[in-house]
């Protein structure tokens, strides 16, 4: 499951999705450093939602940097 759906990222603006991409980011090297130190994850199908997640803030924000390029 998703933690951020593709429509609530586009409802955002710019410096909530930067905010939301940091904690993300952060939340994310927690989990592969805990997994490095041999701990065991409470639920292991996060980190991989957690890259999906990322890459799905990434993916919009360049489609609307590419929007505004294009209209102005």
């Amino acid at each position: 499951m998703p933690i951020l759906r593709s429509t609530e990222i586009r409802k955002m603006n710019d410096s909530e999705r930067e905010k939301r991409l940091q904690e993300l980011r952060v939340e994310l090297l927690n989990h592969r450093a805990k997994v490095a130190s041999g701990g065991a994850l409470e639920t292991p199908g996060r980190i991989k939602a957690l890259k999906r997640t990322i890459a799905r803030i990434l993916t919009i924000k360049k489609e609307l940097e590419h929007s505004a390029e294009v209209e102005g």
